[in-house]
């Protein structure tokens, strides 16, 4: 897929390349970034370039990972958001937001964009988003988006070498007032017990 850019109000998410390779190697020096993510620590220069350079615009090439790098109109980095496809009509959703820029509502805003971007224009019918529980600020970020809370999985990521139990949650078309790609048939609610 051809990269693109999309625009808010406020911000511009565009993929990301070698001008912005300082940018990011300077974000995610931060402590957080580098705890809650599976970024490496130390984030050394070399894995920005690798990210800029290689990763991002190979996903993009592959269809297989859309990023977005998160930015103010004149250009100052806020943060990172990726759609990593995991299935045929499901995407995982991930973001950091840079220290300076946090409480500010930019990765709603960011996340919510890619959404609406994600169903319309990928075909994606479910977006997932995990982090390793104790995570509370990126799970704020996925309730002020609308994602619906569905649990703990077990040992449900790998952090640096590490098995963590993570949150589960999704955002569905519907939540957004969106038709989805694919007829979606939930679950009848369980029926009434007597004995209760």
């Amino acid at each position: 897929m051809e990269p693109v850019t999309l625009t808010t109000d406020r911000l511009v998410l565009r993929p990301v390349g070698p001008q912005d390779t300082d940018a990011v190697h300077t974000a995610a020096q931060d402590p957080d970034i580098r705890r809650w993510t599976t970024i490496p620590s130390p984030y050394l220069p070399e894995h920005a370039h690798s990210f800029t350079e290689q990763l991002a615009p190979e996903g993009w090439a592959g269809s297989s990972m859309f990023t977005f790098g998160v930015f103010l109109p004149d250009g100052t980095l806020t943060g990172m958001l990726g759609l990593t496809m995991r299935s045929l009509g499901t995407a995982e959703i991930g973001f950091w937001t840079a220290k300076e820029h946090r409480g500010r509502g930019y990765t709603t805003e960011a996340t919510l964009t890619a959404a609406r971007w994600a169903f319309t224009h990928l075909a994606v019918d479910r977006l997932e988003w995990r982090a390793e529980v104790g995570n509370t600020a990126s799970r704020a970020v996925a309730e002020h988006a609308g994602f619906t809370l569905e649990g703990t999985l077990r040992s449900g990521i790998n952090n640096k070498g590490v098995r963590r139990d993570c949150w589960l949650a999704s955002l569905l078309p519907s939540d957004l007032g969106l038709p989805s790609a694919a007829p979606y048939l939930p679950a009848p609610p369980p029926p009434c017990d007597p004995t209760r």
